[in-house]
């Protein structure tokens, strides 16, 4: 039986560092857990463009067609701003979404009980906070034609396409109600189906597949009263499906009742292979923050618990990821913070090393409980 393989692109800025800290989990497992995987590396974005010219060389890609699930880390920096946009670093990332047909982005917003405080809401809204929004990342508004900036009599106007087929929404949809079987069956879909025609397509196709799931309660709201239900009360949602502009919007809002980009995690998921495993990439939500590199001092956090969503969607190894998570949950309920999760007095910063050896020790604690 061959081991599970993964692709790290460790990538620009902070992503070195917080990767090598994936790495000693990676290693822990396979000597503390007799699971063992087969690791290659490579570079992405800005790295590989420093290397090869292009964001993406094609026999990185190649690779990462080929692996069980892709890791990366983060892309861009200041030093590329000046770049054509064709081989800019975010172009790398793109592609590998792209090309892997990556079509549902599954964004968790989990609000640890240590950081409760850290939310701009109250306590009691965001604690034990632990939702998943599936937002469909490979059509949209973002990628309908026609689109661009024309001119039309005497001023310009710009142009962009909300499009979808009934295909892209049913296969979005599907992946959703998998998700929302594996935790509590409970799913809401967001659209806007009172004013757009894209919308009324979307709901019905969504009915549609929830009649092949029968245990899931499905319900359906508008997009904007959504957003404005997960800032009143966002512990009703547990599965959220939407469309790619809304999934953006409604992602990065929810993340924001967790306290810190620096613990979000993020899985980008395609078709099922021919083991039943999709396609899958996994990066924390955060940027390459490249005016913190090289100093220790990023979270790598986000970057750990995306490790723990691969050995729950690509590995089966859901047990094993309660327990990465767990680990990441004792170490915070101890007191120990980054430099971005400080705001309590008298509380010193780790490093991104520390935080990462605190988090192994965590896991190695786990086996005598």
């Amino acid at each position: 039986m061959t081991n599970p393989s993964l692709l790290i692109l460790p990538g620009d800025g902070i992503g070195p560092e917080v990767m090598t800290e994936v790495r000693k989990i990676i290693d822990w497992y396979g000597t503390r857990r007799d699971l063992p995987f087969d690791v290659t590396e490579d570079l992405v974005g800005g790295a590989a463009y420093d290397a090869h010219g292009t964001p993406l060389h094609d026999d990185t890609m190649a690779k990462a067609q080929a692996v069980d699930a892709v890791l990366l880390g983060a892309v861009g920096g200041p030093k590329y701003d000046t770049l054509d946009f064709s081989v800019k670093p975010e172009r790398g990332l793109l592609r590998l979404r792209k090309e892997m047909d990556l079509f549902a982005n599954l964004r968790p917003a989990q609000c640890f009980d240590a950081l409760a405080d850290f939310s701009s809401l109250k306590r009691d809204v965001v604690a034990g906070l632990d939702i998943m929004i599936v937002r469909e990342l490979t059509s949209g508004v973002y990628f309908g034609e026609p689109r661009g900036i024309f001119e039309e009599g005497n001023e310009r106007v710009g142009i962009n396409t909300q499009r979808y087929t009934e295909s892209e929404i049913d296969r979005v949809a599907r992946s959703a109600f998998e998700l929302a079987m594996r935790r509590n069956k409970k799913l809401c879909s967001m659209e806007k189906a009172n004013v757009m025609e894209s919308g009324v397509l979307w709901r019905e196709v969504v009915d549609q597949v929830g009649k092949d799931y029968p245990e899931v309660a499905l319900s359906h709201m508008y997009a904007d009263a959504g957003a404005m239900q997960l800032c009143r009360w966002p512990k009703q949602f547990d599965v959220i499906v939407t469309d790619n502009l809304f999934g953006d919007l409604l992602s990065d809002a929810a993340a924001m009742l967790t306290g810190s980009l620096g613990m979000l995690p993020s899985a980008s998921l395609g078709a099922p292979m021919e083991n039943g495993r999709p396609k899958a990439l996994y990066e924390p939500v955060h940027g390459s923050a490249p005016d913190i590199a090289g100093q220790g001092k990023a979270n790598p956090i986000a970057c750990i618990l995306s490790f723990a969503m691969a050995l729950r969607y690509s590995f089966d190894q859901g047990d094993e990821a309660a327990r990465l998570e767990q680990a990441v949950e004792a170490v915070l309920a101890k007191g120990l913070r980054t430099a971005d999760l400080l705001g309590e007095e008298g509380v010193a910063p780790v490093s991104t090393s520390e935080m990462g050896d605190a988090i192994v020790a965590a896991l190695e604690a786990s086996l005598q409980a």
